[in-house]
């Protein structure tokens, strides 16, 4: 009777510790592995983003900053071309990043992901207004690439809310 107790207890004890495991909030290496795989210059990691962001719910326990400003004083649909997902995409990147204090590691690599983005709008055309897709691609990247900065820094240097 004593060892069926035990062995009852230890099972139960074993199941409160998994399910704790599994409901117990991701830890800062998870974020930023999630973090790393929504902010790739493929198509997938693209999609990925898109996927989760439509389902934020899903990632609540890693406590991301979803905010956007989308293309901030930038249009976010130039002339017609759709740029909004992409700079939605790289808003949650340099907020994130930013976050966990991993921003100046990444910049470079989130703003290649937005010109990829771009890109792949623009694939979408052809002739000439594929050229001027190009042309607003390629200035939306040199502009972030250049003075491009997490909101929160703006906020600080001009003394106003992001």
């Amino acid at each position: 009777m004593r060892r069926r107790l035990i062995t009852g207890l230890s099972s139960a004890a074993i199941a409160l510790a998994t399910t704790a495991a599994l409901a117990a909030p991701a830890n800062a290496a998870d974020k930023l592995q999630v973090m790393s795989d929504w902010s790739q210059t493929s198509a997938s990691s693209q999609q990925a983003f898109l996927n989760a962001r439509a389902n934020q719910g899903d990632w609540s326990e890693y406590g991301f900053d979803w905010s956007t400003d989308k293309c901030s004083s930038s249009p976010d649909n130039p002339f017609g071309f759709p740029f909004e997902n992409a700079c939605i995409r790289h808003d949650f990147g340099y907020r994130n990043y930013k976050a966990v204090g991993q921003f100046d590691a990444n910049k470079s690599r989130l703003d290649s992901a937005f010109y990829e983005d771009l890109k792949r709008v623009c694939n979408g055309y052809s002739g000439a207004q594929k050229t001027a897709c190009d042309g607003l691609a390629w200035t939306y990247y040199q502009a972030v690439s250049a003075v491009g900065v997490a909101p929160a820094d703006t906020a600080a240097k001009t003394g106003k809310a992001a």
